[in-house]
């Protein structure tokens, strides 16, 4: 569900702004449905939400922004309001975008914080070039204004799903509702973007707030809660606090979260998410070589990825582990160092995510390597088409030809063409029709059998 807009329209409501959320996530033509509103509607500003640039798959790569262009015509043709670009694709790339789209502003903040009074200073006929969080293109030139912004400040912000989407729409696809714990990262992944987007330091939610949050969600029909943090349980003790209170309030709530970093895992805390209603974890490891770890400086090593493998069996929850494959430092013998922890630890009923390729973003460490190495030569200003890192070292054909092959004889294994499959929503449908409970993904090997046993090769 797309907490960040709801966030955004409940706060600018909140400022004293009638706000309106058209939501084009199931719209079979979203710029009829855009112009119809446009035609019964005046607005004085209108926003636009992007989560993401593109499906950050090398395989099959999806240029969302290229969506954008349409609606924005579509805008310019009826309306001369002006129109702010927000999300977290928008503090990636603001300036590409801006100068992609034609629109008036972008929101770098927080959009809860930084919105409504962008709307405050808009409305009264200011201009806002002091406003932190925001940027704006004047006689072609990008300017950005960058400055602290306190998220947390009012306390415990969770939207009223049903006042701004159709929150059954969601549901019937199993859909989970995100909330967050903390904003921020510390650590420095060369391929990450979320420093950029949050920040270096931590800025905590309070663990009673968010049990509080997760109560009400819970009370309010909305059971599948997943954890968006980018990593779930670090700060250790932030993480656990959180676990043991949602543990002892009995909210009911079934979690998620896909987050976790292996450095922080151990048998107190993963009892302690069990006991609080945890029904799917995931562990980013992205590898199992210490070459591999090291060069995409992520801050653990291949023992400490073996340590979580190994109690994380000696509990019942379901384990997601992830994978990248091709980073910096990449060969034949770190896929299959990494490829050999696969099949040794990680057990039939849980599931190993692969994928191929890494998205370079501008401003990351990885594009700097990237360009260092002869693998990159666009300018950043052509990166919002999707651009991926392979390691020069690697044969990329062998690598696809060795993941064809690892997959087809583990039927515990998905990779980006499994997400990409057409016929993927529908099964979610079918399966909340038949009461099956998120997350899909723990029954991947009886979906790739009973697929396969229909003649269908996935």
């Amino acid at each position: 569900m797309p907490v960040g807009a709801c966030m955004v329209a409940e706060a600018a409501e909140r400022a004293g702004h009638s706000v309106r959320v058209l939501d084009l996530m199931f719209e079979q033509n979203p710029l009829n449905t855009l112009e119809l509103e446009l035609n019964t509607s005046n607005p004085d500003f209108i926003g636009l939400s992007v989560r993401n640039i593109d499906n950050n798959d090398m395989q099959n790569p999806v240029p969302f922004f290229k969506d954008l262009k349409p609606l924005m015509d579509t805008i310019r043709s009826k309306t001369p309001a002006p129109v702010v670009l927000g999300g977290a694709a928008v503090s990636v790339m603001p300036e590409e975008l801006l100068r992609y789209t034609g629109a008036d502003w972008a929101v770098l903040g927080d959009g809860e914080v930084v919105f409504p009074k962008l709307l405050s200073a808009l409305s009264q006929g200011e201009i806002p070039g002091r406003l932190p969080g925001i940027a704006w293109l004047e006689d072609n030139i990008f300017t950005k204004n960058t400055g602290s912004v306190d998220r947390f400040s009012n306390g415990c912000l969770i939207p009223n799903f049903h006042r701004w989407i159709d929150v059954h729409a969601y549901l019937s696809r199993l859909s989970t509702v995100p909330i967050q714990t903390k904003l921020g990262c510390h650590f420095k992944c060369i391929y990450c973007t979320y420093r950029k987007i949050e920040g270096h330091d931590y800025r905590l939610r309070d663990p009673e707030a968010v049990i509080d949050a997760i109560q009400n969600l819970a009370a309010a029909g909305l059971h599948d809660i997943e954890f968006v943090d980018n990593v779930f349980n670090s700060p250790y003790d932030h993480a656990l606090a959180v676990c043991e209170g949602l543990a002892r309030s009995q909210s009911g709530a079934r979690l998620q979260s896909l987050e976790l970093n292996p450095l922080f895992i151990d048998d107190t805390l993963l009892t302690a998410m069990e006991r609080s209603g945890f029904v799917g974890i995931g562990i980013t490891v992205e590898s199992a070589s210490d070459i591999v770890l090291d060069r995409l400086q992520k801050g653990f090593t291949a023992k400490d990825v073996y340590h979580a493998a190994q109690i994380i069996k000696h509990h019942h929850l379901p384990c997601l582990w992830i994978f990248m494959l091709g980073g910096p430092g990449e060969t034949e013998a770190t896929v299959r160092e990494t490829l050999c922890f696969a099949e040794q630890c990680i057990p039939p009923k849980d599931v190993a995510f692969f994928n191929i390729g890494i998205r370079i973003y501008p401003g990351t460490e990885l594009e700097h390597r990237a360009r260092e190495e002869g693998v990159l030569s666009s300018p950043p200003s052509e990166m919002l088409e999707p651009l991926f890192y392979v390691s020069p070292a690697l044969d990329l054909n062998w690598l696809t030809e060795t993941m064809r092959q690892t997959m087809a004889t583990h039927m515990n294994y998905i990779n980006s063409n499994t997400i990409g499959l057409s016929f993927l929503p529908a099964m979610n449908r079918f399966g909340y029709r038949l009461g099956v409970k998120s997350p899909l993904w723990r029954h991947t090997r009886f979906i790739r059998r009973g697929l396969r046993i229909l003649g269908m090769d996935v």
